[in-house]
């Protein structure tokens, strides 16, 4: 690598920098808004704080999610150890397979998914790249 990739930083590390700092910066706007008015009355003051925090955590959980995703992108998916959800993530993996997948663990190789028929060629080819065997 030059000296100029190592310096600049991946788009998707400045993302994941705002959003692990954005429900700090909320909670403290919160505080800062409910102390700048003093004509609320406390109930008031609690629904708002109610309502801002199921925010707060509804951004937290969609931040992991992703977070989740693009992690999950960047690594090789663990055949013997990801959830159904992982392995419909892959591109042509069906329920039914998903399934098959799941219940024929565990693999010692990857293309056992081929050797013992779990899924077609087909579509074994276009997740070869995507799955692991971590031992």
């Amino acid at each position: 690598m030059n000296n100029y990739s190592q310096s600049v930083e991946h788009p998707t590390s400045i993302k994941m920098q705002f959003f692990r700092y954005r429900h700090t910066l909320s909670i403290l706007l919160l505080l800062v808004l409910a102390g700048c008015t003093s004509h609320d009355n406390p109930q008031e003051l609690k629904e708002k704080t109610a309502r801002a925090t199921e925010e707060v955590k509804r951004d937290a959980k969609a931040v992991a999610a992703g977070i989740r995703e693009g992690w999950s992108r960047d690594k090789p998916l663990d055949v013997n150890a990801a959830t159904k959800e992982q392995l419909l993530s892959l591109p042509g993996v069906t329920s039914p397979q998903a399934d098959r997948i799941i219940a024929a663990r565990p693999y010692a190789k990857t293309n056992e998914l081929l050797t013992r028929r779990i899924i077609p060629k087909s579509e074994y080819d276009k997740i070869a790249d995507l799955v692991t065997i971590k031992r």
